[in-house]
């Protein structure tokens, strides 16, 4: 997950996700499943649900930016980053309104039974977060600048390097349910792929 255009962020928006907390996500289309975005780009206007049965992350940092989606309305979001993760039981949904038609419904699943799912460098937008977490050597309240376990602030992130952060050598979690605005990965392997596009709502959660 890659965003740009961070400036200042309301924190009093981020008492709910900028807690000891982190999430895993799946790519919106196949170009992430295959490699690296761009290094920087404008967020749509609508949010994706996504469902994690097991994840297990090393080099985790989170810090606060402000996303910029398409004709410039910011959006106060969460950065959750591992250097590495593996998911199981992957699942994301993105609702579309299309006019007269309806709803339509794009729903990914990957990462199930035998199989998971492995990223690198993964950067995650969120706004919100359920799960069970455990963290392993984890550091509340480092200036986000200075956190050195995680992959550091992503490049065309415009967040305060001295502004609140939090990093873990490692975190496992588990039943995750988030909304996110973005994700960006240097490699997302989506192992078991599966994607259906239906009429109607059908999310993961």
């Amino acid at each position: 997950m890659e965003s740009v255009a961070r400036g200042g962020t309301r924190w009093k928006r981020f008492a709910v996700v900028m807690v000891p907390s982190v999430a895993a996500t799946a790519a919106i289309g196949v170009a992430l499943s295959q490699g690296a975005l761009a290094a920087s780009f404008n967020v749509s206007g609508q949010q994706f649900k996504v469902s994690v049965d097991r994840l297990d992350g090393t080099g985790f940092a989170q810090y606060g930016a402000l996303d910029t989606q398409h004709g410039g309305k910011k959006i106060p979001v969460a950065v959750s980053a591992f250097k590495s993760a593996k998911l199981k039981g992957l699942c994301q949904s993105v609702v579309v309104p299309v006019p007269v038609f309806g709803d339509v419904s794009l729903k990914l699943t990957a990462g199930n039974g035998s199989k998971q799912v492995e990223a690198k460098n993964l950067f995650i937008d969120l706004d919100q977060l359920n799960a069970d977490a455990t963290f392993r050597g984890i550091d509340i309240g480092v200036a986000a600048g200075d956190a050195h376990k995680g992959p550091g602030i992503h490049k065309g992130d415009a967040a305060d390097p001295g502004s609140f952060g939090q990093q873990a050598d490692s975190a496992t979690l588990t039943g995750v349910k988030q909304t996110a605005w973005a994700t960006s990965a240097g490699t997302f392997k989506l192992s078991g792929l599966s994607m259906k596009v239906s009429k109607g709502k059908n999310e993961c959660f």
